[in-house]
């Protein structure tokens, strides 16, 4: 060890006190780093030596090679050996509780949080509780797997949001393609109806410029045979002017009665002119009522991002059905992923609604009205006490949501739901004769949401009135 020491500072630089990097030694004899010396010397603004301050005979101080491998075989030895040995020494630091009774089994005061010896602690710890320190250490380490497993746990969780994140980013794509597509088509509808409709415009007024033209023609060439006529009548009268006494006398009452013309004068025909006023008044609000009988309004319109994953909406959103295949889409909070449901896109949480729904010949389906605070991801009941008002078809009967049997006449093909927010009812009809059929009376205290809900591969279809917002099970 004394060696070791020995050599340490043998190979030790002066002005950096660590092993020789690079040394150089000066003709005093003295040996330094190369940048440690070369450092001094730009500092003190000459070359003398840090030591004995003996002035160097060169400039530039030489490599020593050999006090250089010695040194870096010495610090590459070190460096292996030195982290091992502290290591060890700070374990065996760390192992030793009391100093006094190294092999004594110590115990693990609980109170202070720290390991202690029996032997010259046990009168501090006597109203402690403390346990051997094995026992401590094991139930430490259960108590560290548990809170390790919550960590993974949790970082599960945040790799599942993640990949939820990264599902709702590539369907946005989607959703962004197929709506900007849909968009386009609907504009291209209307653009087209424009065209046609300026087509027809153009038509219609040039159609009447001709058919005016035609009229002015005719009238005109009447016109025409009558200046001929009286320019013939004129030119004679003219003519007999000339004449003198006796022949003038002869053809007088021939040509007294040739100028005086019973022809009347001639009129303008009134309308000859386009009716501009027809084509050009109110011709915007004209277009528009006609456009109106194209266009339809639908007043229920289907969210699809509360659509569960087997139900397939039409591309008006106005009708859903279920399908075949099991479509591939995020798990966003809205989405209803237990049960084959979907919501409408409007909500209400006041007034009066009233809303269609074309059922046809399903087998089964829930519609009717519920809480926009529903469980989408879990069990939930079709019961008014779960915030569920609805009128259910299955098995070949109609129920009310609470358990009993509603009657009807006849096999119902539309659904007719109305609500009355403030009074808390929602209540369901046969639209073609309004035969009342059942009504939820309830205190509403959230916004609710329509309901469809179905189990068979064909099509509910929303149509007439206001919504809610929509709730339909297709079961």
């Amino acid at each position: 060890m004394a060696e070791k020491l020995l050599l340490e500072g043998y190979l030790s630089c002066h002005v950096c006190s660590e092993t020789f990097r690079d040394p150089v030694s000066l003709s005093c004899g003295h040996s330094f780093c190369s940048s440690c010396l070369q450092k001094f010397w730009e500092q003190t603004k000459n070359k003398n030596c840090p030591i004995c301050k003996r002035k160097s005979s060169k400039d530039e101080a030489s490599m020593n090679f050999a006090l250089k491998e010695l040194a870096d075989s010495f610090a590459k030895g070190h460096s292996e050996s030195s982290p091992e040995t502290e290591n060890e020494k700070e374990e065996e630091k760390e192992e030793v509780v009391c100093d006094k009774h190294p092999d004594v089994p110590y115990w693990y005061c609980e109170d202070e949080d720290r390991a202690v010896c029996p032997v010259c602690e046990f009168s501090l710890h006597q109203s402690h509780k403390v346990v051997p320190v094995e026992e401590a250490v094991s139930d430490l380490k259960e108590q560290l797997k548990s809170d390790l497993k919550s960590l993974q746990d949790k970082r599960n969780k945040y790799k599942q949001v993640e990949e939820t994140y990264n599902e709702v980013r590539e369907h946005m794509k989607k959703q962004l393609l197929s709506t900007e597509r849909q968009i386009r088509a609907e504009f291209k509808k209307l653009q087209q109806f424009l065209k046609e409709e300026e087509e027809s415009r153009l038509a219609a007024l040039r159609e009447e410029e001709e058919q005016k033209g035609r009229t002015i023609s005719r009238e005109m060439k009447m016109i025409e045979e009558q200046i001929s006529s009286l320019s013939d009548s004129i030119c004679a009268v003219e003519e007999e002017l000339q004449k003198h006494s006796v022949p003038f006398l002869s053809s007088y009452k021939d040509t007294q009665s040739r100028a005086q013309s019973s022809v009347s004068d001639p009129q303008l025909v009134s309308g000859a002119l386009i009716d501009v006023a027809k084509h050009l008044g109110n011709l915007s609000f004209r277009v528009w009522e006609k456009m109106k009988e194209k266009v339809h309004f639908s007043p229920v319109i289907l969210d699809p991002n509360t659509a569960n994953c087997w139900l397939y909406l039409s591309d008006d959103l106005t009708s859903v059905r279920n399908g075949d295949t099991k479509q591939q889409l995020p798990d966003n909070p809205e989405r209803n992923t237990k049960y084959p449901t979907v919501f409408g896109s409007d909500s209400f949480s006041s007034g009066k609604h009233s809303w269609e729904v074309e059922v046809g010949e399903h087998p089964g389906w829930i519609v009717g009205l519920i809480k926009e605070s529903v469980d989408r991801k879990g069990e939930i009941f079709v019961s008014p006490k779960y915030g569920i008002w609805c009128l259910n078809h299955g098995s070949g009967k109609y129920t009310n949501g609470v358990g009993q049997t509603v009657r009807v006449k006849k096999s119902l093909q539309r659904i007719r739901v109305q609500l009355d927010y403030d009074r808390g009812e929602v209540s369901f009809y046969d639209p073609e004769d309004m035969t009342h059929i059942y009504t939820h009376r309830d205190t509403f205290t959230e916004i609710c949401v329509i309901l469809e809900k179905q189990e068979m591969p064909k099509q509910l279809i929303i149509t007439c009135f206001r919504l809610l917002e929509l709730f339909i099970v297709i079961q």
